[in-house]
């Protein structure tokens, strides 16, 4: 194959591809205030808590977006095997598998979100729906790669040499993989414009670096990434027009279950997926602050939002209230770590009642700087994403070399 042909076969179907995403852009700003009413007379909607005003907020938007994503994506099928239609060339069906399954999986989860943003499931169940929806893209990696040897950094080779196979652990990996993605932006919410906001940057974060690794060997992976980012992109700017500072709509777990395993795929399927992980800097970090709460071994309750001010019109650190003596061991251990370095604002009365922040990295932003507009806790939540960001590409090529032979 000669270069131009080369060319054309990377550079065609993005350019359609960005087209449609850009209409999806225009069809989701027309979509979303004409059918936000039909959500509210369906009963799914809200209260913002951080508002003066009770008014009822449509929920679960996320939904719209996601099926206007979903419709360009089977709109563009075609597009990406083209010339080997025309040209009656062999068709690589198992391209055309991959992007069946990842297509599945993403519409497994949208389904499965919606159920949870109508039926409120359990934590328990949050945690199964991604793994089950997950499967076909397993399977699908299974048949055409099931390559499950990974390089060991440079550091630890003496011990374990050049590579290992982790053969079913792997498969292990890239579900907790999953679990965790679709997981980890939901934990990481409950203010306006903060779902959509940090799914963006890190959508445009992998963008980026598909964009470099398109001109490397493993182009195709990046290119098969690239058709998904963009009308993700397209469709998620839509909405945070309208869940921005003072939200119109909530985006609902449905989001960030789309948002969450649509970033999986791309990780799985385009070999990068410990470069995806990279862009979740933030949101490890929330989940491993939360872990007290999230593991029960400090009491957590049902929501863990910022308390509002209304005389102020700001917001404050949530509490948890609970005797010292409900904690076993480890919860003891690790509340005196939290206390001794500073991570969390801790009270304990005479009796033995404890009143202690909620464990969030909201909550913690606001611990240190004090009570905030929404807005301004908003912008401070994403300028940590963009920072953190630039820390992962920084440490993807700069520093590479230091672990691996790039």
């Amino acid at each position: 194959m000669n270069a131009e042909n080369e060319t054309w076969l990377l550079l065609f179907p993005i350019c359609i591809n960005a087209i449609m995403s850009v209409s999806a852009y225009y069809l989701t700003v027309h979509l979303i205030p004409r059918i936000k009413s039909m959500f509210v007379k369906a009963n799914l909607y809200g209260i913002d808590m951080s508002k003066r005003t009770s008014d009822k907020v449509p929920e679960a938007i996320g939904v719209v977006t996601g099926c206007v994503f979903l419709i360009i994506m089977f709109l563009f099928i075609p597009v990406p095997f083209t010339n080997h239609i025309l040209r009656n060339e062999n068709f690589p069906y198992d391209k055309l598998v991959e992007f069946l399954a990842a297509l599945l999986s993403i519409c497994c989860m949208l389904l499965l979100g919606f159920a949870d943003d109508v039926l409120d499931l359990r934590w328990r169940h949050k945690l199964l729906l991604p793994t089950i929806a997950s499967l076909p893209l397993l399977m699908v990696y299974y048949i055409n790669f099931n390559s499950t040897v990974i390089i060991i950094p440079k550091p630890l080779r003496p011990w374990f040499g050049f590579s290992l196979d982790l053969w079913i652990l792997y498969y292990v990996y890239m579900g907790m993989l999953a679990v965790f993605c679709t997981n980890a932006i939901n934990i990481l919410a409950g203010i306006n414009g903060l779902e959509v906001g940090q799914s963006l940057i890190i959508a445009t974060s992998i963008l980026i670096f598909n964009v470099i690794e398109l001109s490397g060997s493993q182009w195709k992976a990046h290119q098969f990434s690239i058709y998904f980012m963009l009308p993700y992109i397209a469709t998620s700017l839509a909405l945070f027009k309208f869940n921005w500072y003072p939200s119109q709509v909530f985006v609902g777990d449905t989001f960030c279950y789309l948002s969450g395993m649509t970033f999986a795929v791309v990780g799985i399927i385009g070999h990068f997926s410990k470069t995806t992980l990279l862009f979740f800097i933030p949101q490890i970090i929330n989940f491993l602050y939360s872990v007290l709460q999230l593991f029960h071994f400090v009491p957590c309750p049902r929501h863990r939002l910022p308390k509002y001010n209304k005389e102020t019109d700001k917001l404050e650190p949530s509490t948890t209230v609970f005797y010292k003596s409900e904690l076993n061991t480890i919860g003891r251990l690790l509340m005196w770590i939290l206390k001794t370095f500073k991570l969390v604002k801790l009270q304990e009365d005479r009796k033995g009642v404890v009143t202690c922040n909620n464990l969030t990295l909201i909550n913690f932003i606001l611990i240190n700087t004090g009570p905030l507009k929404e807005s301004t806790l908003t912008t401070i939540l994403l300028i940590i994403q963009i920072i953190s960001s630039i820390l992962a590409f920084i440490i993807r090529y700069p520093l590479a070399s230091i672990f691996y032979d790039v």
